[in-house]
Order: structure tokens, then sequence, then C-alpha cells
């Protein structure tokens, strides 16, 4: 199996760790294959589009959903390092507005599967990051939505000091007990 999958804190958020092969010229892996994703996951979904972004230390993206067309993402860090949170906005789910956050890098080539009806976001930890990840749904931006960064009720533990560079939108982003959510 070309990968190792564990269940995160948030049991729908899938940590997989990909199966490396490795020497004194560098590395080889799969990073996606989906007939293997489909066997390791038992997810059977379908990725329509690629992101690709680059950041500097400080800054936080996030948290952003789309309350139509949700998309889940298959994430993963190509250089640098982030500190990767979801926030399940399910509101049947037993788990509704609980967080988890995972390290992604290059180094530890560790990939998140972020399911529909979950906020997402991350912070860059080292001088630089560049972050991918596969949409199983384009985007819509009429549809976005932002869980703020920093509410007290979602209380998200970043490793960061003071306050993040965010975008407007982040910067505009409501609390959990005003942004639409999930049935």
């Amino acid at each position: 199996m070309p990968y190792t999958v564990t269940p995160s804190a948030l049991p729908e958020v899938l940590i997989l760790e990909p199966k490396v092969f490795g020497d004194e010229r560098g590395f080889f892996f799969e990073s996606f294959n989906q007939r293997d994703f489909a066997q390791a996951t038992g997810l059977d979904v379908q990725f329509v589009q690629d992101n690709h972004s680059r950041s500097v230390k400080g800054v936080l993206r996030g948290l952003h959903y789309q309350i139509e067309h949700p998309q889940g993402k298959l994430v993963r860090v190509t250089q640098g390092e982030v500190f990767d949170v979801v926030v399940d906005l399910r509101r049947s789910s037993a788990n509704f507005g609980r967080w988890d956050g995972v390290l992604l890098s290059a180094e530890n080539r560790r990939q998140l599967w972020v399911p529909p009806g979950f906020a997402h976001g991350f912070s860059v930890t080292s001088d630089t990051a560049e972050f991918l990840y596969k949409t199983t749904d384009y985007w819509y931006p009429e549809h976005e939505r932002c869980l703020l960064w920093n509410d007290p009720v979602v209380a998200v533990q970043w490793p960061i000091q003071g306050h993040p560079q965010l975008a407007a939108k982040d910067a505009a982003a409501k609390p959990l007990a005003e942004v639409q959510v999930f049935e």
C-alpha cells in the first residue's frame, strides 16, 4: 500500500503518509494515485482542480470553506512547513465546532484529507512554504465563507506570536456563532 492512513482527532479527517523510496540520489513517491487513495481511505472522490500557493512566515490563510459546492481537499506542502487546521462545521456532527491541527512539511511529506463540511486554513511556520491542494469541486467565490481564525469559541491553538498576516477576507471573517454552517 503506498499510503499509511491515520484518522486525526476528527475521525473523517485523515492523515496520509506516502511510502517514500530514497537513496543517495534523492527520493521518489507517488503523491496521488486514484485507485490507491480509494483503497487506502475507502473514499471514492474525484478531484477537479489543483491549487498551489506560496506564503512567507507569519501568513495565516483561512479558515475557508464553501457553503454551496463544498469542497473536499487533499493538501500537502512541497517546500517549508505549515500548521494545518480543520474545523468541523457540520451542525449534525458530534464534533461540530471542534478543530484539529497537523504539521505538514516538505520533510514529513504528510498529506491531509479535509472532507466537505470542514473549514480549512494554515499558518506558515517556516521562512516560506509552498502549499498544494486538490479539490473535489471548483472554486465559487460567491459561495466561499470564512470562519474567524481566532474565534474564542473554536479556540484554535495556532503556533504564532502576535497577529498573523491576513488577507482582507480573512481579517473580515465571522465567528462560529455568525457563519453559515452545514446541516
